[in-house]
């Protein structure tokens, strides 16, 4: 005799433990992200290395030549670069991540697959991204002499955990928002926006300990973005200095603990907020 199944309410699936179950699916969904996002264009993944470069320029430019943050700092370029590729996979995790129920609105209304895909595959979509600008990371790092070592290799990929971790469950919560308020997008571009100087991408860390009250530090450390870019600036900028700049206190044993569990939290949260809302999803869209 076969198994008789349990009765499930229509629309509503077991979060995103559903998308493990949905491999294939979400295959097809990243590939038809990536040949929507670049059909009728020449260069194609090529925007990936011209954009981050023009950004960097921009930057460097600006805050290392005009505002002098390159003098006395060494690799300067390699510090900025290293934050200014994690804060770009972030924004473009999240950004698209919020806009993909209503992005992809047409085939919610149509059939039933867990709706969760959409949003977990614009973060697929972003690694993707994020290769090129990694790999021109890694050879700009070569060049002026990374030896890294495990604990570097290791802080490496607990950084881009706690980004992928906080990009999805914040893409699913804003995701969830924007699907009833349209506004979210604002808010989103406002949070990505903000996040860019809220963390150590275009300046050094001991700049908010220096100028603001001691009290603010510890919750400018909670923010999980602020920790994975100091990750990696441990891994890939220290390597290539003398190995005598600073890296905020605690930063391995305190800091990176909390970033992760803030991570979690949020992507629990997030999920939560996307299952008990998605039955409603079709006819609001």
């Amino acid at each position: 005799m076969t198994a008789v199944q349990p009765l499930v309410r229509p629309g509503q699936g077991r979060g995103l433990a559903d998308v493990f179950r949905h491999g294939y699916l979400l295959r097809l969904l990243v590939n038809k992200e990536i040949q929507v996002r670049y059909r009728g264009s020449v260069l194609g993944l090529v925007w990936s290395y011209i954009k981050p470069g023009v950004q960097f320029l921009v930057f460097y430019l600006a805050l290392g030549v005009f505002l002098g943050l390159n003098k006395g700092m060494a690799n300067y370029p390699v510090y900025l670069f290293s934050g200014i590729v994690l804060i770009n996979f972030f924004g473009e995790a999240f950004g698209n991540g919020a806009r993909a129920m209503v992005a992809n609105g047409a085939l919610i209304k149509k059939i039933y697959l867990p709706r969760e895909l959409f949003s977990v595959s614009t973060v697929w979509v972003a690694l993707i991204h994020f290769l090129p600008q990694l790999l021109i990371l890694l050879i700009a790092c070569f060049a002026v002499g990374w030896h890294p070592g495990l604990l570097q290799i290791g802080s490496i990929i607990v950084a881009m955990v706690i980004m992928v971790l906080l990009s999805s469950g914040l893409g699913l919560l804003f995701g969830v928002a924007n699907v009833f308020f349209r506004d979210s997008e604002n808010i989103v571009d406002l949070i990505t926006m903000v996040a860019t100087w809220l963390s150590p991408v275009l300046y050094v860390w001991t700049m908010v300990q220096k100028e603001l009250p001691a009290w603010v530090f510890p919750i400018y450390m909670s923010n999980p973005i602020t920790v994975a870019v100091e990750l990696f600036h441990y891994a890939f900028w220290l390597p290539t200095t003398d190995g005598t700049a600073d890296i905020p206190p605690h930063l391995l044993t305190q800091w990176t603990p909390i970033a992760l569990v803030v991570s979690v939290l949020v992507l629990v949260v997030g999920d939560l907020a996307f299952r008990k809302l998605e039955g409603h999803f079709a006819q609001e869209l």
